[in-house]
């Protein structure tokens, strides 16, 4: 009959291929086998946030959204319209080519992509720690249910123990 691994070894055995060194790995084995491991990523995520990135999420929760991208094709017809058309005869602020509409969606592009980036490579990170956890939990989840394979064959085990000294009472009866 083969010999059961303890939960250490089924972690050893789990971890053999990650990179981790000694002391992280004997962390992450009482991390498994003795607590609670999950945790409200996003919770924690929010707690560490800067003013700077809550601008950042909102700047990037705005100018991806169709009332943004609508808004602002109403106002470039707008601006269009009132250049082309309306202040034609008059001293206009921006004749045909636009060059005023140009240099101003620039300066807009240039502005927003770069927070729009920092959002983005906030939710990546967020994303990991959310991936770590899963792994994490997933792991003692398998650890719990080795663990529950190993009792239900010692269960089965004394029954069948107990089964057999039955029949040698009945049988000497």
């Amino acid at each position: 009959m083969e010999k059961r691994r303890t939960k250490k070894e089924i972690v050893k055995m789990l971890l053999k291929n990650n990179e981790l060194d000694e002391k992280d790995e004997e962390e992450l084995l009482d991390l498994l086998v003795d607590q609670p491991i999950s945790i409200d990523v996003d919770k924690q995520e929010e707690a560490k946030m800067t003013r700077g990135d809550r601008i950042a999420d909102k700047v990037s929760e705005v100018a991806g959204s169709w009332g943004f991208i609508l808004g602002f094709c109403a106002f470039l017809l707008f601006w269009v319209i009132l250049n082309a058309f309306i202040l034609q005869e008059k001293n206009q602020a921006d004749p045909y080519p636009f060059i005023l509409l140009n240099l101003l969606l620039s300066c807009l592009a240039a502005l927003q992509a770069p927070i729009i980036m920092m959002s983005q490579n906030r939710q990546a990170a967020k994303d990991s720690l959310r991936n770590q956890n899963d792994y994490r939990t997933d792991l003692k989840s398998e650890l719990i249910l080795e663990e529950l394979h190993n009792k239900m064959d010692e269960i089965l085990r004394n029954q069948r123990k107990i089964l057999k000294e039955i029949d040698k009472e009945e049988e000497t009866k």
